[in-house]
């Protein structure tokens, strides 16, 4: 079960995100589903199509059932594919 805890060891793809604060602007408001993570990036299937975020300057918001989780995109680099 994934928890706020737990959730940067966890598998991502499938969990609603949304980019909070970033260090480009255009960034920030990118709102979906996960559906590829690499190293370095999180793809997100918006409304939209597919956008690609780079974890490094980012701050993602999770939306675990009925709680929201924000965390620093950095603390994602690296993390297993």
């Amino acid at each position: 079960m994934i928890t706020p805890k737990n959730l940067i060891r966890h598998e991502l793809i499938g969990l609603e995100v949304e980019v909070v604060n970033a260090k480009s602007v255009n960034q920030v408001g990118i709102k979906g589903t996960i559906v590829e993570e690499t190293n370095n990036t999180l793809v997100v299937d918006t409304p939209k199509g597919e956008k690609t975020v780079l974890k490094n300057n980012v701050t993602f918001r999770f939306t675990l059932e009925n709680q929201m989780v924000d965390v620093d995109g950095e603390r994602l680099v690296g993390k297993p594919e």
